[in-house]
């Protein structure tokens, strides 16, 4: 990632509406699914370590561990979640012995240009314990791909049937994979798709909100997944959150 972007990570992650629907839909599905919680949960590719400190709010219990690339990255979540353990790492070749981690999660990593996904999967199974659950986020719908993407180096983005062969390949079982951030994605094919034509440079979507757009946004994802809680399931979506065993 761009040195600014770990910047504009570190400055809004606690409070834009994106990140705040994405920890929510995360916590949620470790709620459903933890693993053994006994053993560490491990954040894979955990930035600034926003999604850290949620989880040691509402997971006090269990103890953490974050990964990621960069050294700046480490030494703004180690400020943000002094108790979690955190190192420096590839989740290609993940410095942790097999079988560690009850649960796993990563968001936003496993379609970065600079990761091998084969390798990245077989690492993520080899560190969790049998039956271990593994919570990932990707970007969804290659057709959405845009200045964003370029911008934050993503290279893929998945379809549910893509992503649901992926993980069976893996050594996975999918227990659920579902669109989310359903009810926005009209605005984002408008801002991806068309108005970013006219913008000199290529920027991403990581950006502090006005108070009164930030609002109104939380109240939709807030929404959504207040229907997706009821059984609801929607065809499309800026991104798919899956749920798996390690088979």
């Amino acid at each position: 990632m761009e040195p600014d972007e770990y910047n504009q990570m570190d400055r809004v992650e606690g409070v834009m509406w994106w990140y705040r629907a994405l920890h929510a839909r995360v916590i949620e599905a470790l709620r459903r699914s933890p693993g053994d919680p006994s053993l560490p949960l491990l954040d894979a590719g955990c930035g600034t370590g926003g999604l850290l400190r949620r989880l040691a709010e509402v997971l006090p219990s269990r103890r953490l561990v974050g990964l990621d690339v960069e050294n700046e990255a480490i030494r703004r979540a180690r400020r943000k979640v002094p108790s979690a353990l955190l190192a420096v790492g590839s989740v290609d070749a993940m410095p942790f012995a097999d079988g560690r981690f009850g649960a796993v999660v990563s968001c936003d990593v496993l379609c970065h240009r600079l990761v091998d996904e084969a390798a990245a999967l077989a690492e993520l199974r080899r560190v969790l314990a049998p039956r271990g659950m593994l919570v990932l986020n990707l970007p969804a719908h290659q057709w959405l791909h845009s200045a964003h993407d370029r911008r934050v180096h993503t290279a893929r983005r998945y379809s549910r049937a893509e992503l649901r062969r992926t993980l069976e390949t893996a050594g996975f079982a999918p227990v659920s994979l579902g669109f989310w951030n359903a009810l926005l994605l009209p605005l984002m094919v408008v801002q991806r798709k068309v108005l970013w034509r006219f913008r000199a440079e290529e920027s991403s979507d990581v950006a502090a909100f006005s108070p009164p757009i930030d609002a109104t946004f939380r109240a939709v994802t807030d929404t959504e997944a207040a229907l997706a809680r009821l059984g609801l399931r929607f065809p499309a979506g800026g991104s798919l959150l899956a749920v798996a065993r390690r088979a």
